[in-house]
């Protein structure tokens, strides 16, 4: 129960579901670890997120105070009008002062409130040059009402204010797991203009609408370069039972790479009015799914992959449908009661994104639904971070030339510190925000072979010898300043393209080509040609090759353990190709010392900011797909599943071999824990459920110490996947027999306590390089042990 005194009052960072007529907005001035600090001081507040906007805005930050009823916000309200007025605060409330002193302005949610800074200059980019009367497509976010009477009124009201504006209502959607209720219409452009203003008299001023956006747009994927079809071996048998899904758009089931290995359920009927060479990008994704890079051919996958098209002509999003609407459709038909189409999927691939929603601190509800989703079935997402693809200046040179003929650590130099200054304006695009899937970036990385290596034409490739991420590729944090992207995966060499000189360059990141690119299968070219070829890449291009990494990985256990590993459950299997498909991410020595030299900040204690600026563009690290599969003799890798109820743990006993004591040679062992964890929109502690891996006690006895080139341990507990790697050169303590004992802990509930156990997966490794008896030593000792923590 909150009290009435407004200095004991809850401060909420997701207003999503919040009612606005008890809701207080907090404009930031200047820092906002200060206001903070001065929130910290009165009992009851605590800040615990802030939305950020674009740096080309001028616009504070904002933080939300949801009061108990009106007449505390009143109280709130007049205590800052006494401090703008210059008159001293009245007795009790001195603590209120050094709040006020952070803030530009305090004020009730209003129409500013409802139409946010970029999507009021987007809808002013729809509206240009349009007739007054032209129809607009806007999606209104209604105050989320648990109550349906409630809920019926609120959307009535909302309609009749579309009605009253010269609207029509073209589709609505209420979803009460994440608490989202909307609508879909079209508004004439003089109707749009008054939205701009932030009219109080137009749908702005609404008091049931908590957002006006402009409608979803897909974030761009590039495919280009096609070349004729080349030769395919004849496929093995391939099983017709799913664990992975792809939503995205209508895939060519007749292409030669494809038919074979893909069946489409056409949930919303896009197939019919999809021309053949408009279906892009679903081709695309699949054909990276289920053959990886055709530069480097590799076996296909064995099971088919399900598609559930959303995407329509030209692959974009259906003009009358709400995406999130789509997406909780397609995922309740496959794993939905009553007769589920796909019941054995655990992995669903998401290469998409909305490009008009950039992640600044608030959770999309796109993203909100997938984390929903992920604990509810037991669904691993991966999703792409997005690709940002603006133009951003490079000062260091002034001329392409100059770009071009530079060495190769200036330019990579050069890049870095160039996308680091707009950084604010390369964030993640929803729903990559989402707290129980992975977030996957583009890693500088593809196949090519040196011959076609000059097909890249005149652009410039900006990291010849760095592995990072690509310059398009989304940057983190996550919500919560969580570690996003999760991990990079190959979305090829992406190259630049200079587009202005003179006291500096404009750079533009170039299109996919055959000379930095992945193969993928394409519509063809010419009419009467069965199929073709083409070249794509960035994260949409990465979140495919993990989408086919995980379910390598499910095979190999699968043929490993056979139906001891297929009878968990779905949650545990999902939630374990999580811990596994982060396990073998690192941060490449050369690449984070490149970062920390460059970025710092320097001096004493700065490594959490150092590494911050690390995480940002990389994550837990770069990834190969074929290291995340292969054996290995001179390492082990040990899995476990289980659930905690909370305040619990348990302790997982991992064999020790005898091979890595008394020699004073690289060793190293690394854990990584994942989780999905029910969420609760619009409460302040949307994750309620937080897991860690606390420090093995005797670890030093190892001859290994925290490796230096990984998140720290603040960064790694605020999402929910962690990972730790310990490492060292000096001779490890062995004796017969030995274990170590890695205790996986659930913390206490963030808000009310969650009765259900929550599912875990643990992956760890031990390596010494070189030393090829390990693996079979560490085998032998574990046959014996529980089905669920074994060695592979």
């Amino acid at each position: 129960m909150l009290s009435r005194d407004p200095a004991a009052l809850e401060l909420r960072a997701d207003p999503t579901a919040l009612a606005p007529e008890r809701l207080l907005v907090f404009e930031v001035r200047g820092s906002i670890a200060a206001f903070a600090k001065a929130v910290s001081r009165i009992p009851g507040l605590e800040l615990i997120d802030e939305e950020e906007l674009p740096s080309d805005q001028d616009t504070a930050p904002v933080a939300y105070l949801l009061v108990p009823d009106v007449r505390a916000l009143r109280q709130i309200e007049s205590l800052w009008q006494t401090w703008v007025a210059g008159r001293d605060l009245p007795d009790g409330h001195t603590a209120w002062r050094d709040v006020f002193a952070c803030l530009r302005n305090l004020r009730p949610w209003g129409p500013e409130d409802r139409v946010q800074p970029l999507d009021a200059t987007i809808l002013g980019e729809e509206i240009f040059g349009k007739a007054d009367d032209e129809q607009i497509p806007l999606e209104v976010e209604i105050v989320f009402r648990p109550n349906a009477e409630a809920a019926a009124l609120s959307e009535a009201n909302v309609a009749r204010a579309i009605a009253d504006s010269g609207g029509t209502i073209v589709t609505r959607a209420k979803l009460d797991d994440i608490a989202y209720h909307a609508i879909l219409a079209r508004l004439p452009v003089a109707a749009i203009r008054t939205i701009i203003e932030r009219s109080a008299a137009s749908l702005a001023g609404v008091e049931q609408v908590m957002y006006l956006r402009p409608q979803s747009v897909l974030t761009e994927i590039d495919v280009s370069d096609t070349v004729p079809l080349a030769p395919i071996a004849p496929p093995p048998a391939v099983v017709n039972d799913p664990i992975v899904a792809l939503l995205d758009g209508v895939p060519m089931a007749g292409h030669p790479l494809l038919r074979p290995h893909v069946t489409i359920e056409d949930l919303f009927g896009l197939e019919p009015s999809t021309l053949v060479a408009q279906r892009v990008h679903g081709s695309a994704m699949v054909s990276l799914i289920v053959h990886g890079d055709r530069n480097k051919p590799k076996l296909p996958l064995p099971r088919q992959i399900h598609c559930i098209p959303v995407l329509g002509p030209a692959d974009q999003f259906p003009s009358d449908r709400l995406i999130v609407d789509l997406i909780y459709q397609a995922i309740m038909r496959m794993r939905g009661p009553g007769e589920p189409s796909a019941p054995h999927v655990i992995i669903v691939n998401v290469s998409l994104g909305n490009a008009r929603r950039p992640f600044h601190g608030q959770l999309s509800p796109w993203a909100r639904l997938l984390d929903r989703l992920a604990y509810r079935f037991g669904i691993l997402f991966l999703v792409s971070a997005g690709n940002v693809t603006d133009k951003f200046p490079i000062r260091a040179f002034a001329t392409s030339r100059d770009f071009e003929d530079a060495q190769s650590d200036d330019r990579a130099r050069a890049v870095i510190r160039a996308l680091a200054d707009v950084q604010a304006d390369r964030r993640l695009l929803s729903p990559a925000e989402t707290v129980n899937g992975l977030t996957i970036g583009a890693r500088n990385l593809d196949w090519v072979p040196e011959a076609d290596r000059p097909f890249a034409r005149t652009n410039v490739n900006p990291y010849p010898a760095l592995d990072t991420a690509n310059p398009s590729s989304a940057l983190g944090p996550g919500f919560a300043d969580a570690v996003k992207p999760d991990i990079l995966m190959p979305g090829a060499r992406e190259h630049l393209r200079v587009v202005r000189s003179g006291e500096e360059i404009v750079v533009v990141p170039a299109r996919a080509s055959r000379g930095a690119g992945l193969r993928v299968a394409a519509p063809p070219a010419l009419a009467g040609v069965e199929g073709a070829e083409a070249y794509t890449n960035g994260t949409s291009a990465g979140a495919a090759i993990a989408s086919r990494t995980a379910h390598r990985i499910h095979d190999a256990l699968e043929a490993e353990y056979g139906q001891e590993f297929l009878q968990l459950s779905n949650a545990h299997r999902a939630v374990l190709l999580k811990a596994l498909l982060v396990h073998p991410a690192r941060w490449p020595d050369a690449t984070a010392t490149f970062v920390r030299e460059l970025l710092g900040p320097f001096g004493r204690g700065q490594a959490p900011r150092q590494k911050d600026n690390i995480r940002r563009f990389i994550g837990y690290g770069s990834l190969d797909p074929d290291d995340a599969v292969a054996c290995a003799a001179d390492r082990a890798t040990f899995w476990a599943v289980g659930s905690l109820a909370n305040e619990r743990s348990v302790d997982i006993s991992i064999p020790i071999p005898s091979a890595i004591g008394g020699r004073a040679q690289p060793h190293s062992i690394s854990a990584t824990l994942a989780w999905f964890t029910p969420v609760v929109p619009g409460r302040k502690a949307y994750k309620a459920v937080r897991m860690k891996i606390l420090d093995p006690v005797d670890i030093g006895s190892l001859g290994v110490a925290a490796h230096g080139n990984q998140p720290d341990g603040n960064q790694i507990n605020r999402g929910t996947v962690c990972t730790r790697c310990w490492s060292g050169d000096r001779a490890a303590v062995v004796t017969t027999n030995m274990t170590l004992s890695l205790r996986v802990q659930r913390e206490p509930d963030a808000s009310e306590t969650i009765d259900d156990a929550v599912p875990f997966g643990l992956a760890v490794t031990i390596a010494m390089p070189g030393e090829i008896a390990l693996y079979d030593e560490v085998r032998t000792r574990v046959r014996a042990q529980a089905p669920r923590e074994r060695a592979r």
